[in-house]
């Protein structure tokens, strides 16, 4: 399918070079961090249910799972251009009957998607807490994505809770810095925290992300800390194992 493309946007490759998205210098783009919630993600039911991610950026994370799934994936994104691109992504690569997105607040995601109806949410949400400074960001794509001004902890977690069947599960991707709010928020929702893996940019370096799992209703026993993820060589380039993941054959 022919899909126009804006001045500054341009068409990477994703998932063993079978899907491409649009990208812009302009807004965000998505990061490792998006790749390994993808690949962290396991959907429930083989993938039959239907999986939302709040916070969908340009479709990213959809994308990277649209092959392991056979159920629908519903991406919610708040900022226009953003949802604008996605949508586009997926026309282009023709996975119409697997992903919808929908341009709307996190907060009036129930106008369109039932509560109690969910199998599965992604979220790869804003990590840094908003300031005076990110509300005048000259770049309000970057400010959104990047700062709690339109979604914070508190709500990811109560719209994640709310649109989950009870045993459903939320993923969810995030800075260790704010692991204990991200647990409080968590918990506070009833979604109980059943496994944890961090990531290290290098050997010997400090853990720059997290990943978690929880479950809407789950037992308070049984949490796991899976082994690390270490993303790079010392000369600054992706390890094998990284490199598998990002490339789909991990």
């Amino acid at each position: 399918m022919k899909i126009e493309l804006q001045a500054d946007e341009r068409l990477d490759m994703l998932y063993r070079d079978e899907v491409q998205i649009i990208q812009s210098h302009s807004v965000f783009s998505f990061s490792l961090d998006a790749v390994l919630l993808a690949h962290f993600a396991n959907p429930r039911n083989g993938g039959r249910g239907r999986i939302v991610d709040l916070g969908t950026g340009n479709g990213a994370i959809p994308l990277f799972m649209a092959h392991k799934v056979t159920g629908q994936i519903i991406g919610i994104e708040i900022q226009p251009r953003l949802a604008d691109m996605a949508q586009r992504s997926v026309q282009f690569n023709e996975l119409e009957d697997k992903i919808k997105i929908i341009n709307t607040d996190m907060r009036d995601v129930f106008d369109y998607i039932k509560p109690g109806s969910v199998e599965t949410v992604v979220s790869n949400p804003p990590y840094f807490e908003a300031t005076e400074k990110s509300h005048k960001n000259p770049n309000q794509h970057y400010a959104i994505a990047r700062h709690e001004i339109k979604a914070d902890l508190n709500l990811v977690s109560h719209t994640a809770k709310k649109l989950l069947k009870s045993g459903g599960h939320f993923f969810m991707v995030h800075r260790p810095d704010r692991l204990f709010e991200i647990l409080d928020a968590l918990r506070a929702n009833n979604l109980i925290p059943k496994r944890i893996q961090f990531v290290y940019p290098k050997v010997g370096k400090e853990a720059n992300i997290v990943l978690i799992e929880s479950i809407k209703n789950g037992k308070l026993t049984g949490a796991q800390i899976l082994p690390p993820i270490i993303t790079h060589h010392d000369n600054d380039e992706y390890r094998d194992e990284v490199w598998a993941i990002y490339e789909g054959r991990a």
